[in-house]
């Protein structure tokens, strides 16, 4: 009733003006418009960068990212793998797809980053990188740039987005490394891992500016080794770099991890209360409970910024 009395009095209210022009002689004053409201564009959400790294090769970076992205899909995250093993790809061999694009196929300009999808369990979603393909294995750092910016195409950015790097200290690993927001880092129980892992730590703390890492024990028997193991990187981090290595977790030597790498699926999908399926789950518990990153990518999921114009010189 309030609302049909106010609206009465401003009728009665503008009929008395519209009167008092005319006998003046005077025009009307029109009535003022109402004020249009513009709803304000929707922020798009932020997505979150994680490059898995780790040195060497034989330490099961890509196991660690498969099964690490599924676990987070597991809980209802929306998350994308993205396979830059560029010429030796081997994410859609773990998960048994079948693509029919590759990376090759979006720098070509023949597709968009969409048509790259493929569909895994529980929604994950992959983006393949073509296997035994000299030219993707050649790519320069202008097209790494290309690779990462087209993920701005996405309509809709997941939660996470998670790059399974390649093995080693190539152009490759500290471009995907230095633009993303978080590097874990993949270490085993082997001197070789070890070495690797800290030049590769160095390389990117020296050249590209990333001061903090997470590490993952990998192939460990069990969580005390995994603590040791990160304490011989740590000691060294601490005594020659300017860098934070946190420990993150472990993975252990699980036969049923094993069995799931033969048949072409994720621990976490066929035993997920094995060890090795309980270790996922808890290190993708611990993703979510990270804070803000030090170093922000762009707040849409181009990820690259400025990090990224380092690395390139663009």
């Amino acid at each position: 009733m309030n609302g049909v009395f106010a609206m009465n009095q401003a009728i009665g209210l503008e009929a008395m003006l519209h009167a008092l022009a005319e006998r003046h002689g005077s025009k009307p004053v029109p009535a003022p418009e109402p004020p249009v409201h513009v709803a304000a564009p929707t922020p798009r959400r932020r997505c979150r960068a994680i490059a898995v790294a780790g040195g060497k090769g034989g330490v099961g970076k890509t196991t660690v990212s498969v099964n690490l992205g599924m676990a987070l899909a597991k809980e209802g995250r929306q998350v994308i793998l993205l396979d830059a093993d560029m010429g030796l790809a081997n994410i859609d061999v773990l998960l048994g797809l079948t693509p029919t694009r590759h990376i090759g196929h979006l720098l070509d300009g023949t597709c968009g980053i969409e048509d790259l999808l493929l569909s895994a369990p529980h929604g994950l979603k992959v983006v393949p990188a073509g296997s035994g393909t000299r030219r993707l294995a050649q790519l320069g750092n202008g097209e790494h740039a290309a690779v990462i910016r087209a993920f701005d195409d996405l309509p809709e950015p997941p939660d996470y987005l998670l790059v399974d790097t390649a093995a080693g200290l190539s152009d490759n690993v500290a471009m995907f490394a230095a633009a993303a927001d978080d590097v874990v880092l993949v270490v085993c129980d082997e001197p070789a891992s070890l070495t690797d892992a800290y030049a590769l730590l160095k390389v990117l703390s020296r050249d590209f500016g990333v001061r903090r890492f997470r590490m993952v024990a990998n192939m460990v028997r069990n969580a005390s080794e995994a603590r040791v193991l990160h304490q011989k990187l740590a000691r060294v981090c601490d005594r020659f770099l300017d860098v934070a290595l946190e420990f993150m977790g472990m993975v252990p030597n699980d036969e049923r991890l094993k069995q799931a790498i033969r048949r072409q699926s994720a621990v976490v999908d066929l035993w997920p209360s094995s060890r090795s399926g309980q270790a996922f789950k808890q290190l993708a518990g611990a993703v979510d409970t990270w804070g803000e990153p030090e170093r922000l990518g762009l707040d849409r999921i181009a990820f690259f910024s400025r990090h990224a114009t380092v690395a390139t010189g663009w």
